[in-house]
């Protein structure tokens, strides 16, 4: 069981039930779009927010990054926001007939291995304070990752390098590369 610190927020609650066995963490299910609707979801997780911080655990579809992206809009500078990504994985979870309108595994379709994997980057994270030499974004720009035309595509490449869903931003992208390893991670590539 991986402990992490922060509150865990995840969109539906055969995600949560995934996590629980994998985490002693609180974790907060938004129901997906409901939580535009429920301001007491919105509410649960600033309270949390104040004193553990926030770990978004969404799916790689449009809805899990519109999820994200309302979440961080919401809470804006007033928490420790970390986010964790699944990778894109097409496919279907077992309770389904069907897939999800973009065709990937959410939270709830992705091994036990790979979830306690994403969890233990920060777990170990908190538990040893590790640094890397961070990467700005006049060097993701120089490496080609943002503001060239075929910016768009050498991201897309690198998130697939990376085990990474596509549709990430280049600041998310950004961010995640230098929780996870900065220049160090890059040079690897």
């Amino acid at each position: 069981m991986v402990h992490i610190h922060d509150v865990i927020v995840v969109e539906g609650k055969y995600d949560k039930e995934r996590l629980r066995k994998l985490t002693d963490a609180p974790i907060i299910c938004t129901h997906g779009f409901h939580l535009y609707r429920n301001k007491a979801i919105l509410q649960s997780i600033r309270q949390l927010a104040k004193t553990r911080g926030v770990l978004i655990l969404t799916d790689s579809d449009r809805a899990g990054f519109r999820i994200r992206n309302y979440l961080k809009s919401c809470l804006g500078n007033t928490c420790s926001i970390k986010n964790l990504y699944i990778p894109a994985i097409f496919g279907k979870e077992r309770r389904k007939d069907v897939p999800g309108k973009d065709g990937l595994l959410g939270v709830e379709g992705m091994t036990d291995q790979l979830l306690l994997d994403l969890l233990s980057t920060v777990a170990t994270l908190e538990e040893e304070d590790i640094t890397f030499t961070p990467v700005t974004k006049a060097d993701f720009c120089a490496m080609g990752y943002s503001g060239k035309p075929d910016s768009a595509q050498r991201r897309q490449q690198l998130s697939k390098k990376l085990n990474l869903p596509p549709r990430m931003s280049a600041n998310a992208l950004l961010e995640l590369i230098n929780r996870i390893g900065g220049m160090e991670l890059l040079s690897k590539l």
